[in-house]
């Protein structure tokens, strides 16, 4: 009859393989040979290692499952993140191309108001120029009457010269 083993403490074995007594060698382990024994050893090894084995596996296994779910978990989180981080660029770049779009309206503004500016000081100086042209082309008719007015005169004077100087009596 076999008595059943007490389960497995972590990383503890629980004392000889089945079948050794306490004090004897364990097969296997002896300083005879390395090969003796080998078979019988590999099914005693096998078992232990099953039994290792699902101890281990047993200890282990919830925290890793839990593990993998919380990885599993942050991974989804951080494909969640990574999505709204990326919204949250794109809203940036709206909001920053909408800065730049407000900039240029307002530059467009500015160089409106410069070109309206520019518009009435051509208006004002066409007008000026109009009336300089105007001014400019009466006193040209002013003088062209005067200068007419005293080359009159001097053919009046040159005639009346003409006609004071002292003319020879004819003999008849």
């Amino acid at each position: 009859m076999s008595v059943p083993e007490p389960p497995l403490s972590a990383g503890v074995l629980p004392g000889p393989p089945a079948g050794l007594g306490a004090g004897e060698r364990t097969p296997g382990l002896s300083d005879t040979s390395p090969d003796e024994g080998l078979i019988e050893d590999l099914t005693v090894e096998d078992k232990a290692v099953e039994q290792l084995a699902e101890g281990l596996l047993s200890h282990y296994l919830p925290d890793l499952q839990r593990s993998k779910q919380a990885l599993q978990e942050l991974t989804q989180n951080q494909v969640v993140l990574l999505d709204t981080l990326e919204q949250e660029i794109s809203k940036f770049k709206e909001c920053h191309s909408m800065l730049d779009i407000n900039a240029l309206f307002t530059e467009a503004k500015h160089y409106h108001a410069k070109l309206v500016n520019i518009r009435k000081e051509m208006l004002m100086l066409h007008e000026k120029t109009s009336k300089l042209k105007k001014r400019a082309l009466k006193l040209q008719q002013k003088r062209q009457k005067e200068e007419l007015e005293r080359e009159q005169q001097r053919e009046k004077e040159f005639e009346r010269e003409k006609q004071l100087t002292a003319k020879p009596a004819k003999r008849t």
